[in-house]
């Protein structure tokens, strides 16, 4: 099924490169550009003309312009002065103005992951076509059993098309491996109780939400509640908190590649399935310091590249694939860990 991206935005800016990052950051982050353009080449017939949900305003050269007046004057849309400067991509600098600017998108314009929601429809009437994987003779006789507390956990991070990709992971993973797995996808919380049954249906891995007090279980995927954050007490339960996870994402990637890592240093993974934005692009140094591995969904099979595609362009991803040939992969690697 197809996903719509949402929210309308007109950007004007009077740098080049401005405009080139701003029309980036937007799409990347599910949202329409409508216009992008130099104030000097517009007019006040092209400005009427422009019906935005939002107009985007980015001056570094121009102090005044009678064109950004007449704006102000007649926009029926909110009017946002950018975040200055826009950092390069590559630069450590990139994810936080991002997570600013796309911060106050989302207050003024709405979130584009609410266009995430609707196609879980689609997959409670899906029908299973992969073949599962079969589960190797050297994990078949580990003593480990499904239910205990999982000694190593992954991450599965998700955002538009996150879904999809979740499951089709999931249809292909055997049920016996030796870890468990938290999965984080950005959705409108109205759709939270029904994400684990359209992505776990036709899994031998049991999909449920986050248990406050219980640990990550062998065999078993949680699934990040949307509006409160998950971390983890010394003794490896789960603490979902009161407070809300930092903006402007619900659940944060970042915010959960940290406290995953914390708690399951060198024993830890995270794969960036499909998705907007670069949320996880902050926290993924870290991970990696820590010991953690971080896989990619390759970019033709994603619906949206941009998340694992920030994860990629940073150097992060030591492995991209995709979703069945990650799980392929993620038994694999298991299998030789227990096979020595």
């Amino acid at each position: 099924m197809t996903e719509r991206s949402s929210g309308r935005v007109a950007v004007i800016a009077d740098t080049s490169l401005q405009r080139h990052v701003l029309q980036q950051t937007l799409l990347a982050n599910g949202y329409q550009v409508l216009l992008n353009s130099d104030p000097q080449r517009l007019d006040g017939e092209q400005l009427r003309a422009c019906t935005p949900d939002l107009w985007l305003v980015d001056l570094a050269q121009l102090e005044d312009s009678p064109l950004i007046d007449l704006l102000l004057d007649q926009a029926t849309a909110p009017v946002l002065f950018g975040e200055g400067q826009a950092p390069e991509r590559n630069s450590e600098h990139y994810p936080r103005w991002e997570r600013r600017l796309v911060g106050k998108l989302k207050r003024l314009v709405g979130d584009p992951a609410r266009a995430v929601g609707p196609s879980l429809e689609g997959l409670l009437n899906q029908a299973q076509r992969l073949a599962r994987l079969n589960l190797p003779d050297s994990l078949s006789s580990t003593a480990l059993v499904a239910g205990q507390p999982a000694r190593e956990v992954w991450l599965l991070a998700a955002s538009l098309g996150g879904p999809e990709a979740v499951k089709e992971f999931l249809d292909a993973l055997p049920g016996g491996l030796p870890l468990g797995l938290v999965y984080a996808q950005h959705i409108d919380a109205s759709f939270e109780q029904r994400l684990p049954q359209a992505v776990g249906r036709h899994s031998q891995w049991p999909v449920s939400l986050a248990r406050d007090g219980d640990w990550v279980r062998c065999g078993e995927v949680v699934v990040a509640p949307i509006s409160q954050e998950l971390a983890f007490a010394d003794d490896g339960r789960m603490q979902i908190h009161a407070r809300p996870w930092p903006e402007p994402y619900s659940p944060s990637i970042d915010q959960m590649m940290l406290n995953l890592a914390q708690q399951f240093p060198s024993c830890c993974g995270v794969i960036a399935f499909s998705g907007m934005g670069s949320d996880g692009s902050a926290a993924a140094a870290y991970v990696r310091r820590q010991g953690g591995l971080i896989w990619t969904q390759q970019a033709d099979s994603c619906a949206c590249p941009s998340m694992p595609d920030s994860l990629r362009e940073g150097g992060y991803s030591s492995f991209s694939a995709s979703p069945r040939e990650l799980a392929e992969a993620l038994v694999a690697r298991l299998a030789e860990q227990y096979d020595q």
